[in-house]
C-alpha cells in the first residue's frame, strides 16, 4: 500500500489544535507513513452563509474521501465546554455513509485537544471524540505508559490522547506525547492494513 496515509483531522480556532496536529504529523512521518493534515470550515450561526471550498490559508478542508480512504485517523478538537467544537462535530456527524459502508472498520484511531485551562475538560473531550470512531468500527489507540512524558508532564498529556494547555507554546513533554502518538497509530496502520 504505497499510498497508504494516516489523516490528521483538527478543527483549530486559535492556533493550538494546529500545532499539536504539526507535532502529530511528524510523529506519523517518523514511522514512515505520510500523514495528511486536513481542517473543517467554521460553523456559520447564518444558515445561509457557506465557506468556501478551500480556506485562504492554512490546511484545506477535509473530504468524505480524505476520511474514506485513510489508512489511520487521528482527530483533533479544542474543547467547549468538555466536547469536542462544533465545526469538528458537524462533519463527522455528516460521516453516516461512510458508517452504512463500513470504510472506517478496522483501522486505528487516536483523539487530541487543547484547553485554555489546566483542568477546562481535556479528558471528557477525548472521551467524546471517541464516540464516534467507535460508532464507526475504528480500533481506538490511546497513548500507553511505556512512554515517559507521560510520567513527567504537568501540563498537557493524558493516556487518552495528546493535549495541550494553551497558556504558553507547546512544552517539551507535550510534543514528546503527539510524536508518540502519531507514530503508534501510523505503526498500527501499517499493521492491521498491511502498508509498508
Amino acid at each position: 500500500m504505497s499510498d497508504a496515509y494516516v489523516l490528521v483531522l483538527y478543527y483549530s480556532r486559535n492556533g493550538h489544535v494546529k500545532k499539536l496536529a504539526e507535532e502529530i504529523a511528524q510523529g506519523v512521518e517518523s514511522a514512515g507513513m505520510e500523514a495528511r493534515l486536513r481542517t473543517v470550515p467554521a460553523v456559520s450561526t447564518v444558515c445561509e452563509a457557506t465557506a468556501e471550498d478551500i480556506p485562504e490559508s492554512g490546511d484545506i478542508y477535509c473530504s468524505e474521501q480524505d476520511l474514506a480512504n485513510c489508512s489511520g485517523l487521528l482527530l483533533g478538537s479544542p474543547t467547549r465546554f468538555g466536547n469536542m467544537a462544533a465545526p469538528l462535530k458537524y462533519f463527522i456527524d455528516g460521516t453516516a455513509g461512510l458508517w452504512a459502508n463500513g470504510s472506517l472498520i478496522n483501522k486505528p484511531a487516536g483523539v487530541f485537544t487543547s484547553t485554555s485551562s489546566l483542568h477546562g475538560g481535556q479528558e471528557s473531550t477525548l472521551l467524546s471524540m471517541m464516540i464516534p470512531l467507535l460508532h464507526q468500527g475504528m480500533l481506538i489507540s490511546g497513548i500507553p505508559y511505556s512512554e515517559p512524558s507521560l510520567h513527567s508532564t504537568n501540563r498537557g498529556g493524558t493516556p487518552y490522547g495528546a493535549s495541550h494547555v494553551e497558556a504558553d507554546n507547546l512544552t517539551s513533554d507535550e510534543i514528546a506525547l503527539c510524536r508518540a502518538q502519531g507514530k503508534r497509530v501510523a505503526q498500527l496502520a501499517a499493521k492491521l492494513n498491511g502498508a509498508k
